[in-house]
């Protein structure tokens, strides 16, 4: 078997409920298993798992569990407390995915300026430039400044963006839950299409069916412990066990 693209081992990441009593140079520096502080609680722990490429998985939980917290690991936007984070190709984060963009410029500068941050050519943007218009469906709108643009639109030209770029891997969080249905609909199909390329794929959802229309398996997190690695249909049957919820 090929090696894997992401491999967590162990993994664990804590944050702080407050910001009050920060931690002291010999908290932040000393060696060895830390002790949790009683303002402090772990988001994930012990979470071991491999991902080969080309696999697409779902991961389930109910909010505050640590689903985006993981996704966040494997974008390196944070670093684990315990353990280790191993990604071998590239990201596309569709997480959070307005957050880079500027208020005060326009849509335009917005696509150069994003789709250069995540390493793109000013060449490259050029040569998709009509088509991330065009799939964002706002053309009217391309020299805007953002912060006019409605939440909707924020969200297409995000994901016409993200969805551009030639990273194999590609995380999805809840995302799309802004936006009519036929847009909705087009990025899901944009999905599909990236999937059939061969795409290694993470989507974070609580819509069962989207869950078993991408992916073949599931990661099932609950209190930031992984409870089930496996079929996606096996960890979609024990979620909704164990919190009565009536499949879809």
């Amino acid at each position: 078997m090929a090696a894997p693209v992401i491999s967590l081992t162990g993994v664990g990441i804590r944050f702080r409920r407050n910001r009050r009593g920060r931690r002291s140079f010999k908290d932040l520096f000393a060696g060895g298993r830390r002790r949790s502080r009683p303002d402090e609680f772990w988001a994930l722990r012990e979470v071991s798992f491999t991902v080969q490429r080309g696999e697409a998985i779902g991961v389930v939980g109910r909010n505050g569990q640590g689903k985006s917290t993981l996704l966040k690991l494997v974008t390196g936007v944070v670093l684990p407390d315990e353990g280790t984070v191993h990604v071998t190709d590239g990201v596309a984060p569709l997480i959070e995915i307005t957050g880079g963009f500027v208020d005060d410029l326009t849509v335009r500068d917005n696509v150069y300026l994003t789709a250069g941050l995540h390493g793109m050519t000013r060449a490259q943007i050029d040569a998709r430039f009509d088509d991330i218009l065009d799939f964002a469906e706002i053309g009217d709108f391309i020299d805007t400044p953002y912060k006019h643009l409605s939440s909707g639109m924020k969200v297409r030209i995000a994901f016409a963006v993200i969805s551009r770029l030639e990273e194999p891997i590609l995380l999805v969080d809840e995302v799309l839950a802004v936006g009519d249905k036929a847009f909705r609909e087009k990025c899901y199909r944009r999905i599909e299409e990236l999937l059939a390329g061969g795409r290694t794929l993470f989507f974070v959802s609580h819509n069962e069916r989207d869950l078993r229309r991408f992916c073949a398996r599931g990661l099932y997190l609950d209190k930031g412990a992984l409870v089930l690695d496996a079929p996606i249909d096996e960890v979609l049957a024990l979620y909704n066990e164990q919190y009565g919820i009536k499949p879809a």
